[in-house]
Protein backbone atom coordinates (compact mmCIF):
# COMPACT_ATOMS: atom_id res chain seq x y z
CA UNK A 1 0.00 0.00 0.00
CA UNK A 2 1.35 3.43 -0.95
CA UNK A 3 1.94 6.14 1.67
CA UNK A 4 -0.92 8.18 0.16
CA UNK A 5 -3.29 5.19 0.42
CA UNK A 6 -2.25 4.54 4.01
CA UNK A 7 -2.81 8.13 4.98
CA UNK A 8 -6.23 8.11 3.35
CA UNK A 9 -7.07 4.96 5.31
CA UNK A 10 -6.02 6.72 8.53
CA UNK A 11 -8.41 9.56 7.70
CA UNK A 12 -11.30 7.13 7.13
CA UNK A 13 -10.55 5.18 10.32
CA UNK A 14 -10.18 8.40 12.27
CA UNK A 15 -13.70 9.45 11.29
CA UNK A 16 -15.02 6.45 13.24
CA UNK A 17 -13.54 7.62 16.53
CA UNK A 18 -15.98 8.63 19.28
CA UNK A 19 -15.14 10.59 22.40
CA UNK A 20 -16.69 9.62 25.72
CA UNK A 21 -19.82 11.58 26.42
CA UNK A 22 -20.20 14.44 28.85
CA UNK A 23 -23.45 16.05 29.97
CA UNK A 24 -24.31 19.52 28.76
CA UNK A 25 -26.44 20.35 31.81
CA UNK A 26 -23.44 19.58 34.02
CA UNK A 27 -20.70 21.13 31.90
CA UNK A 28 -22.20 24.15 30.09
CA UNK A 29 -24.47 27.19 30.38
CA UNK A 30 -26.50 28.63 27.53
CA UNK A 31 -25.48 32.29 27.49
CA UNK A 32 -27.48 33.96 24.73
CA UNK A 33 -30.06 33.42 22.00
CA UNK A 34 -33.40 33.86 23.79
CA UNK A 35 -34.45 30.21 23.50
CA UNK A 36 -32.60 29.47 20.27
CA UNK A 37 -30.12 27.20 22.09
CA UNK A 38 -31.49 23.99 23.59
CA UNK A 39 -30.20 21.08 25.65
CA UNK A 40 -32.01 17.88 24.66
CA UNK A 41 -32.03 14.13 25.38
CA UNK A 42 -31.31 14.59 29.10
CA UNK A 43 -28.30 16.76 28.35
CA UNK A 44 -26.69 14.44 25.77
CA UNK A 45 -27.39 16.82 22.86
CA UNK A 46 -27.16 20.59 22.46
CA UNK A 47 -28.40 22.57 19.46
CA UNK A 48 -27.75 26.17 18.45
CA UNK A 49 -30.04 27.99 16.04
CA UNK A 50 -29.81 31.17 14.01
CA UNK A 51 -32.60 33.20 12.44
CA UNK A 52 -32.75 36.74 11.14
CA UNK A 53 -33.34 38.15 14.63
CA UNK A 54 -30.50 36.41 16.50
CA UNK A 55 -28.00 33.62 16.78
CA UNK A 56 -27.19 31.73 19.98
CA UNK A 57 -24.32 30.46 22.09
CA UNK A 58 -23.08 28.62 25.16
CA UNK A 59 -19.99 28.45 27.38
CA UNK A 60 -18.39 25.98 29.77
CA UNK A 61 -18.99 26.23 33.49
CA UNK A 62 -15.31 25.46 34.08
CA UNK A 63 -12.18 27.34 33.15
CA UNK A 64 -9.17 25.32 31.99
CA UNK A 65 -5.43 25.90 31.99
CA UNK A 66 -4.23 23.15 29.62
CA UNK A 67 -6.26 20.21 28.49
CA UNK A 68 -7.43 17.89 25.72
CA UNK A 69 -10.89 19.00 24.68
CA UNK A 70 -13.12 16.94 22.37
CA UNK A 71 -16.52 17.89 20.98
CA UNK A 72 -18.61 16.30 18.26
CA UNK A 73 -20.32 18.78 15.95
CA UNK A 74 -22.75 18.46 13.06
CA UNK A 75 -22.79 21.72 11.15
CA UNK A 76 -25.59 23.63 9.44
CA UNK A 77 -26.64 21.59 6.36
CA UNK A 78 -27.56 22.83 2.90
CA UNK A 79 -27.11 26.49 2.04
CA UNK A 80 -25.13 27.72 5.06
CA UNK A 81 -23.57 30.71 3.28
CA UNK A 82 -23.06 33.70 5.56
CA UNK A 83 -23.20 31.67 8.78
CA UNK A 84 -20.33 31.00 11.16
CA UNK A 85 -20.23 28.24 13.75
CA UNK A 86 -17.47 29.08 16.23
CA UNK A 87 -16.00 26.63 18.77
CA UNK A 88 -13.08 27.95 20.77
CA UNK A 89 -11.21 28.44 24.03
CA UNK A 90 -10.84 32.02 25.29
CA UNK A 91 -9.71 33.92 28.39
CA UNK A 92 -11.34 37.22 29.47
CA UNK A 93 -9.87 40.69 29.28
CA UNK A 94 -8.20 42.94 26.71
CA UNK A 95 -5.00 40.85 26.49
CA UNK A 96 -6.77 37.55 26.08
CA UNK A 97 -5.56 34.16 24.86
CA UNK A 98 -7.69 32.19 22.42
CA UNK A 99 -7.61 28.92 20.44
CA UNK A 100 -10.12 28.93 17.57
CA UNK A 101 -12.09 26.61 15.37
CA UNK A 102 -14.49 28.54 13.11
CA UNK A 103 -16.61 26.91 10.43
CA UNK A 104 -17.49 29.29 7.60
CA UNK A 105 -20.64 28.28 5.76
CA UNK A 106 -21.09 28.07 2.01
CA UNK A 107 -23.61 27.53 -0.76
CA UNK A 108 -25.08 24.04 -1.10
CA UNK A 109 -22.54 21.71 -2.67
CA UNK A 110 -19.56 23.94 -1.90
CA UNK A 111 -17.26 22.98 0.98
CA UNK A 112 -17.18 24.54 4.40
CA UNK A 113 -14.01 26.44 5.27
CA UNK A 114 -12.48 25.43 8.62
CA UNK A 115 -10.69 28.50 9.97
CA UNK A 116 -8.15 28.16 12.82
CA UNK A 117 -6.29 30.81 14.79
CA UNK A 118 -4.21 31.21 17.97
CA UNK A 119 -4.25 34.44 19.99
CA UNK A 120 -1.76 35.33 22.72
CA UNK A 121 -2.06 38.51 24.78
CA UNK A 122 -4.80 39.77 22.49
CA UNK A 123 -2.87 39.29 19.25
CA UNK A 124 -3.86 36.74 16.62
CA UNK A 125 -3.02 36.96 12.90
CA UNK A 126 -2.07 33.27 12.83
CA UNK A 127 -4.77 32.00 10.51
CA UNK A 128 -4.69 28.64 8.80
CA UNK A 129 -7.71 27.49 6.81
CA UNK A 130 -8.73 24.08 5.51
CA UNK A 131 -11.35 22.25 3.53
CA UNK A 132 -12.33 18.88 4.98
CA UNK A 133 -12.27 15.39 3.46
CA UNK A 134 -15.96 14.83 4.29
CA UNK A 135 -19.21 16.81 4.51
CA UNK A 136 -19.23 18.17 8.10
CA UNK A 137 -22.98 18.81 7.91
CA UNK A 138 -23.94 15.23 7.03
CA UNK A 139 -23.02 13.68 10.38
CA UNK A 140 -21.22 14.30 13.66
CA UNK A 141 -17.42 14.55 13.65
CA UNK A 142 -14.99 15.06 16.52
CA UNK A 143 -13.05 18.33 16.72
CA UNK A 144 -10.28 18.36 19.30
CA UNK A 145 -7.88 20.85 20.85
CA UNK A 146 -4.81 19.52 22.63
CA UNK A 147 -3.23 22.31 24.70
CA UNK A 148 -0.24 21.46 26.85
CA UNK A 149 2.91 23.40 27.86
CA UNK A 150 4.75 22.36 24.68
CA UNK A 151 2.18 22.68 21.90
CA UNK A 152 -1.35 23.25 20.68
CA UNK A 153 -2.69 20.63 18.24
CA UNK A 154 -5.96 20.99 16.32
CA UNK A 155 -7.40 17.62 15.26
CA UNK A 156 -10.41 16.39 13.29
CA UNK A 157 -11.59 12.83 14.00
CA UNK A 158 -8.22 12.12 15.60
CA UNK A 159 -6.26 13.40 12.59
CA UNK A 160 -4.02 16.40 13.38
CA UNK A 161 -4.51 19.32 10.99
CA UNK A 162 -2.39 21.98 12.72
CA UNK A 163 0.34 22.20 15.35
CA UNK A 164 1.37 25.45 17.06
CA UNK A 165 4.50 24.76 19.08
CA UNK A 166 5.70 26.65 22.13
CA UNK A 167 8.41 28.89 20.65
CA UNK A 168 8.98 31.15 23.65
CA UNK A 169 12.69 30.44 23.32
CA UNK A 170 12.71 32.63 20.19
CA UNK A 171 10.39 35.28 21.61
CA UNK A 172 6.99 34.00 20.45
CA UNK A 173 4.31 34.29 23.17
CA UNK A 174 2.50 31.07 24.07
CA UNK A 175 -0.79 30.69 25.99
CA UNK A 176 0.26 29.44 29.42
CA UNK A 177 -0.93 31.79 32.16
CA UNK A 178 -4.56 32.61 31.40
CA UNK A 179 -7.30 30.07 32.12
CA UNK A 180 -9.83 29.76 29.31
CA UNK A 181 -13.44 28.74 29.00
CA UNK A 182 -14.92 26.79 26.09
CA UNK A 183 -17.33 28.83 23.99
CA UNK A 184 -19.47 28.08 20.97
CA UNK A 185 -21.84 30.22 18.95
CA UNK A 186 -23.80 30.24 15.71
CA UNK A 187 -24.15 33.68 14.18
CA UNK A 188 -24.60 35.66 10.99
CA UNK A 189 -21.37 36.99 9.48
CA UNK A 190 -22.40 37.50 5.88
CA UNK A 191 -20.36 40.69 5.68
CA UNK A 192 -17.20 38.50 5.48
CA UNK A 193 -17.76 34.77 6.01
CA UNK A 194 -18.47 33.48 2.50
CA UNK A 195 -16.30 34.61 -0.42
CA UNK A 196 -15.29 37.69 1.53
CA UNK A 197 -18.88 38.79 2.01
CA UNK A 198 -19.98 38.47 -1.62
CA UNK A 199 -22.47 35.71 -0.79
CA UNK A 200 -25.15 36.77 1.69
CA UNK A 201 -27.23 34.69 4.09
CA UNK A 202 -30.44 33.36 2.49
CA UNK A 203 -32.94 33.78 5.30
CA UNK A 204 -35.55 31.69 3.46
CA UNK A 205 -33.54 28.69 4.75
CA UNK A 206 -33.72 29.83 8.41
CA UNK A 207 -33.63 28.70 11.10
CA UNK A 208 -30.10 27.35 10.68
CA UNK A 209 -29.11 24.71 13.24
CA UNK A 210 -25.82 23.20 14.43
CA UNK A 211 -25.71 20.24 16.83
CA UNK A 212 -23.27 19.14 19.54
CA UNK A 213 -22.72 15.93 21.50
CA UNK A 214 -20.07 13.81 23.27
CA UNK A 215 -18.12 16.57 24.97
CA UNK A 216 -15.05 15.26 26.78
CA UNK A 217 -12.31 17.11 28.65
CA UNK A 218 -9.13 15.66 30.08
CA UNK A 219 -7.96 18.93 31.51
CA UNK A 220 -6.61 21.04 34.34
CA UNK A 221 -9.64 22.80 35.82
CA UNK A 222 -8.89 26.26 37.20
CA UNK A 223 -10.86 27.27 40.27
CA UNK A 224 -10.28 29.82 43.02
CA UNK A 225 -6.83 30.63 41.67
CA UNK A 226 -5.65 27.02 41.64
CA UNK A 227 -5.29 24.24 39.10
CA UNK A 228 -6.72 20.76 39.60
CA UNK A 229 -3.49 19.39 38.14
CA UNK A 230 -0.53 18.49 40.31
CA UNK A 231 1.69 21.05 38.62
CA UNK A 232 1.80 23.00 35.40
CA UNK A 233 5.25 21.70 34.57
CA UNK A 234 5.98 19.11 31.92
CA UNK A 235 7.42 16.78 34.57
CA UNK A 236 3.97 16.20 36.08
CA UNK A 237 2.72 13.99 33.25
CA UNK A 238 2.36 10.90 35.43
CA UNK A 239 -0.26 12.52 37.65
CA UNK A 240 -1.97 14.65 35.00
CA UNK A 241 -2.23 12.16 32.14
CA UNK A 242 -0.37 11.43 28.93
CA UNK A 243 -1.93 14.41 27.13
CA UNK A 244 0.09 16.79 29.31
CA UNK A 245 3.31 15.96 27.46
CA UNK A 246 1.77 14.48 24.31
CA UNK A 247 3.52 15.18 21.02
CA UNK A 248 2.99 14.01 17.47
CA UNK A 249 4.59 10.65 16.75
CA UNK A 250 5.90 9.88 13.25
CA UNK A 251 2.54 8.51 12.10
CA UNK A 252 0.69 11.63 13.16
CA UNK A 253 3.40 13.87 11.74
CA UNK A 254 2.80 12.17 8.38
CA UNK A 255 -0.95 12.57 8.75
CA UNK A 256 -0.47 16.28 9.55
CA UNK A 257 1.70 16.75 6.46
CA UNK A 258 -0.85 14.91 4.32
CA UNK A 259 -3.72 17.13 5.51
CA UNK A 260 -1.71 20.32 5.09
CA UNK A 261 -0.59 19.32 1.59
CA UNK A 262 -4.04 18.29 0.36
CA UNK A 263 -6.59 20.27 2.38
CA UNK A 264 -4.96 23.51 3.59
CA UNK A 265 -6.23 26.48 1.56
CA UNK A 266 -4.61 29.36 3.51
CA UNK A 267 -1.49 29.60 5.66
CA UNK A 268 -0.35 32.87 7.21
CA UNK A 269 3.21 31.52 7.19
CA UNK A 270 3.17 31.63 3.38
CA UNK A 271 2.03 35.28 3.19
CA UNK A 272 5.24 37.16 2.46
CA UNK A 273 3.29 40.19 1.14
CA UNK A 274 1.31 40.38 4.37
CA UNK A 275 4.48 40.50 6.45
CA UNK A 276 6.87 42.78 4.51
CA UNK A 277 9.20 43.02 7.51
CA UNK A 278 9.59 39.24 7.49
CA UNK A 279 7.45 36.25 8.40
CA UNK A 280 6.58 35.71 12.08
CA UNK A 281 9.37 33.97 13.98
CA UNK A 282 7.42 30.72 14.45
CA UNK A 283 7.03 30.47 10.66
CA UNK A 284 10.74 30.69 10.11
CA UNK A 285 11.47 27.73 12.40
CA UNK A 286 8.80 25.28 11.23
Amino acid sequence: MSMASMLHLFLVLGSLMVASAGNFYKDFDITWGDGRAEMLNNGDLLTLSLDKASGSGFQSKNEYLYGKIDMQLKLVPGNSAGTVTAYYLKSPGSTWDEIDFEFLGNLSGDPYTLHTNVFTNGKGDREQQFHLWFDPAADFHTYSILWNPQRIVFSVDGTPIREFKNSESIGVPFPKNQPMRIYSSLWNADDWATRGGLVKTDWTHAPFTASYRNFNAEACVWSNGKSSCASNSASSTSSNGAWFSQELDSTNQNRLKWVQKNYMIYNYCAETKRFPQGLPAECRTS
